[in-house]
C-alpha cells in the first residue's frame, strides 16, 4: 500500500486540541469553517462581473438580467447546473488573482501552519435559478478515498454574491468527518486501490441517514459576497438547486490548497506539465492530478472549447509556487 495513501500528514496540523477560540476549531470540531469577510464586498463584486464577463464571451446571448436567456443553449457547457470546469477557465487572470489574495491563502496556511502551498487547478459556479435544461440531482459525497486517512486535502470556495437559504449553495453534513473512519469500516466499497485511489465516493440515502442517525447534521451553509468556506475533504457535501423563489445567481469560485511538501516529484511534474496546458484538474493540489476532460454538447466536443485562457494571468513567481512550477 502507497505510503501516501496512508500517510495522515498529521505533524503539520496547526491544531494541539486546544481552544482556539476563532473559526480553527470550527473546522477540527465539524469538519468545515466559515470565515467571514476574507475579501471585501467591492472584490467580490469584481470577481463576480468577471464570470459574467466570461460567460457573454463565448457569444451565446447570456444576459444575467434576462432569464430567457438562463438556459443550456445560452451559456458554455457546465458540470452540474454551473460549474465551470472547461474551456481553461481555471486558469483564467481573474481565477489565478482570486486564489492569490492574501487573505485567502493565509487562511490554508493557519489550517496547514505552513505558507509554502499548492493549488488546485478548480472551476467556479455560476448557477442561475431557475436555469432550464437541467436535470439536477442531489449527489452526496466525499473527495477523499477511505484509503487516505486523516486530514489530507482541505477545499474551499470563496462567496460573491448574496446566499441565502433559498439560494442555490453548498451544503454540508456537519460532523461527518468524524466518523468518516467509522463509515467506512462497516464492509464499504470504493473504487480505485492503495496505488491509485478514486477520491470520489457517492453516498446514498440510506448513508445520509446513517450519518444523521449519529448526530450529524446537513447545513446549508448561507454567505455573504466576501466570505469563504473551507471544509475537510472526508466531509460530505454537495450544492444545492435555487429554490424556485430565489432571485440571485450563484457566484464562487472553488480553491483548495494544501502543502507543497506533500506532493511526490512525479505529481508536480505532472502539475507542471497540465499548468503549461492551461488544463484543469481535480479538487487536490497536490496528488489526484489529471486532465479534466474537453467539455461536451450534443455529443461530441464543444466547437467553442478554447485551449487557452482568454486572458492569461501574470505569471509571478508566487503564483507558478502554487502552481507547482517554481519550487520553494
Amino acid at each position: 500500500m502507497s505510503s501516501q495513501v496512508t500517510e495522515t500528514h498529521s505533524d503539520l496540523l496547526v491544531h494541539d486540541g486546544k481552544p482556539h477560540g476563532n473559526w480553527r476549531d470550527d473546522f477540527f470540531k465539524n469538519g468545515y469553517a466559515i470565515i467571514k469577510g476574507v475579501i471585501s464586498k467591492d472584490r467580490a463584486e469584481y470577481y463576480r462581473q468577471q464570470q459574467f464577463k466570461w460567460l457573454k464571451s463565448f457569444g451565446l446571448g447570456f444576459d444575467e438580467n434576462d432569464e430567457a436567456t438562463w438556459d443550456n443553449d445560452h451559456l458554455p457547457v457546465a458540470f452540474k447546473g454551473g460549474m465551470y470546469l472547461a474551456y481553461s477557465a481555471a486558469h483564467e487572470k481573474f481565477m489565478w488573482e482570486g486564489r492569490l489574495e492574501p487573505a485567502v491563502q493565509k487562511v490554508f496556511a493557519d489550517i496547514w501552519g505552513t505558507d509554502e502551498l499548492l493549488v488546485s487547478f478548480d472551476g467556479f459556479n455560476m448557477t442561475p435559478p431557475r436555469l432550464r435544461g437541467t436535470d439536477w440531482k442531489p449527489w452526496p459525497h466525499c473527495d477523499q478515498h477511505p484509503l487516505r486517512r486523516g486530514l489530507q486535502c482541505v477545499q474551499g470556495l470563496m462567496n460573491f454574491a448574496p446566499n441565502g437559504p433559498k439560494d442555490g449553495g453548498l451544503l454540508l453534513m456537519e460532523g461527518s468527518s468524524q466518523l468518516y473512519d467509522t463509515f467506512f469500516k462497516e464492509n464499504r466499497q470504493q473504487e480505485g486501490d492503495a496505488d491509485r485511489p478514486k477520491d470520489l465516493f457517492i453516498f446514498t440515502q440510506e448513508d445520509v441517514k446513517w450519518f444523521e442517525a449519529r448526530g450529524c447534521k446537513l447545513i446549508k451553509v448561507c454567505l455573504e459576497p466576501g466570505d469563504f468556506v473551507v471544509w475537510d475533504s472526508r466531509t460530505m457535501h454537495y450544492a444545492c438547486f435555487p429554490d424556485a423563489e430565489s432571485q440571485t445567481i450563484r457566484s464562487i469560485q472553488y480553491i483548495c490548497m494544501t502543502p507543497a511538501k506533500f506532493a511526490t516529484k512525479e505529481d508536480l511534474e505532472l502539475k507542471a506539465e497540465l499548468f503549461k496546458g492551461w488544463n484543469s484538474t481535480t479538487h487536490w493540489p497536490h496528488c489526484n492530478i489529471h486532465r479534466q476532460g474537453a467539455p461536451m454538447r450534443n455529443g461530441e466536443v464543444d466547437p467553442l472549447d478554447r485551449k487557452e485562457p482568454l486572458e492569461k494571468p501574470v505569471l509571478s513567481d508566487r503564483l507558478l509556487q502554487l502552481a507547482g512550477v517554481k519550487a520553494y
